[in-house]
């Protein structure tokens, strides 16, 4: 499936960039990457995704954070969505923990924005293997390999090094993430109409980064809940790999997604 064409839809604060593959024909597929990552992190998948899909409403693909963005849009929006797939991801920020301080989170987010807005900082410019040992740190799942290829997009080359293409005020994942309780999360999702399938790698996000048994359990609330709302329109299942595996190992999730894209009842096969 080869890439059509590179997009940038205009927005009031600058523009939005994106990237098309396949037909313009067909039902699309609209993929959401993870937080500061970059629409590179699906160019290994995509190709490997069935070519033509006709249905009457898109799905929605997103991955980490792309994903909760995808489920809060699937439900405000319920009539629009045919399928939300969640790769490495939940449909919503659930953190039970974190309930007493919203109101500080909204507060911070909003003064962040004013701050950022009113800067004329530039951005800080560094060598290109400075700025990708600074990736890896903070995102040792991806890999060298696949930390090169997001920042191949995700930078600007200019005389002395590199510098981010980000928007500064979404830096820090508390100013720009909605957390929601169990209760809110329970009312969101009866409003789904979508097919869901949701992917988890055994060596991903809530395996590994966050060790805290209270993050695991949440994830298993959030199956079961998902289970027992959705009944046959929602599918679970673990493939061994990272956080990254749609960059890593794209084949392992590849199949089971387009099994799930292709099937009418949003079913995948038996792996």
């Amino acid at each position: 499936m080869g890439l059509i064409s590179e997009l940038k839809l205009a927005v009031p604060w600058g523009h939005i960039a994106a990237k098309a593959w396949g037909s313009h024909q067909a039902t699309p597929v609209l993929c959401l990457h993870g937080w500061l990552d970059n629409a590179n992190s699906f160019d290994r998948l995509i190709p490997l995704l069935p070519k033509a899909l006709k249905w009457n409403r898109f799905s929605l693909l997103g991955h980490s954070f792309g994903g909760a963005v995808g489920g809060m849009f699937s439900c405000i929006f319920p009539e629009m969505v045919d399928k939300l797939i969640l790769l490495e991801s939940l449909p919503f920020v659930l953190d039970t923990n974190e309930m007493d301080n919203l109101l500080t989170y909204k507060r911070r987010a909003i003064e962040h924005v004013l701050q950022v807005e009113a800067s004329r900082k530039p951005e800080q410019v560094v060598s290109p293997e400075e700025m990708l040992q600074r990736l890896l740190k903070k995102n040792s799942h991806a890999g060298e390999e696949c930390g090169k290829h997001l920042l191949q997009r995700g930078t600007t080359q200019v005389a002395t090094g590199v510098w981010l293409n980000r928007d500064r005020r979404i830096t820090w994942a508390e100013h720009c993430l909605d957390f929601v309780s169990r209760e809110l999360f329970m009312h969101y999702i009866k409003n789904l109409q979508a097919r869901v399938l949701l992917v988890k790698a055994t060596e991903g996000y809530y395996a590994l980064r966050r060790e805290d048994d209270a993050d695991k359990e949440t994830v298993m609330f959030v199956v079961s809940s998902l289970k027992s709302v959705l009944k046959e329109r929602f599918q679970y299942f673990e493939v061994p790999g990272n956080h990254y595996i749609h960059m890593n190992q794209p084949q392992q999730v590849a199949r089971v997604i387009s099994s799930f894209l292709q099937n009418k009842e949003g079913t995948p096969a038996s792996l």
